[in-house]
C-alpha cells in the first residue's frame, strides 16, 4: 500500500473519460489499496481513480470515517431531491463553491469480487458519489459551482 500523488486541475488525465474495468488483477487491488490510503492521507472523503492518474471506473468513498466504500463501474439508476452546500476536491486544493446535487442516488456498482450491488445514499454520501462520479466522465466541480469559486482559507478567517 502506498499514498500516490494527487493530480490537479489543469492535469489532462482529470478531463478523461474512465474505461469499465473488466477483470479484477492485483494491480487493480493494490490501486484500489493505494487509493483508500491515499484519500485518507489527504484528509478527503472520496477519491477517483483518474486523481492518481488511473482511468479506470473506480472510486473510494468515506464520508464518516468508518464505513469505506469502494464501487467499480458505479452508474447512477435513480436520483430525488436537492441539496446545496459548499464542495471540494483533492485535485482542486484550497478551494470551495456552492454545488447543488441530488440528496438521494441510488446506483448500482461491482464489488472487488465483480459482483453487482445496488447502493443507495443520502445527503453527503449522495453528494460524494455524484462529485466522484463526474470524475470518471472528465469533470470537476468546479464546472457546476454556483457563484464565486472561494478560497477555503477566507472561509475559515470568517468563522
Amino acid at each position: 500500500m502506498a499514498i500516490r500523488n494527487i493530480r490537479e486541475i489543469g492535469d489532462p488525465v482529470l478531463y478523461k473519460t474512465c474505461k469499465t474495468v473488466k477483470e479484477m488483477t492485483d494491480r487493480t487491488r493494490e490501486l484500489i489499496d493505494d487509493m483508500f490510503d491515499t484519500m485518507y492521507d489527504a484528509g478527503g472523503v472520496g477519491l477517483a481513480a483518474s486523481q492518481v492518474g488511473i482511468l479506470k471506473r473506480i472510486i473510494v468513498i468515506d464520508v464518516t470515517g468508518e464505513d469505506p466504500v469502494m464501487l467499480i463501474n458505479p452508474v447512477i439508476l435513480e436520483t430525488s431531491g436537492e441539496q446545496s452546500g459548499n464542495e471540494a476536491c483533492l485535485s482542486v486544493p484550497g478551494k470551495t463553491g456552492m454545488v447543488t446535487r441530488p440528496n438521494y442516488v441510488k446506483i448500482k456498482a461491482y464489488d472487488m469480487d465483480l459482483k453487482p450491488f445496488e447502493m443507495e445514499g443520502t445527503e453527503l454520501l449522495a453528494r460524494a458519489i455524484c462529485h466522484e462520479l463526474e470524475h470518471l466522465e472528465g469533470h470537476l466541480y468546479v464546472e457546476k459551482v454556483e457563484g464565486e469559486l472561494m478560497n477555503v482559507s477566507d472561509l475559515e478567517e470568517e468563522e
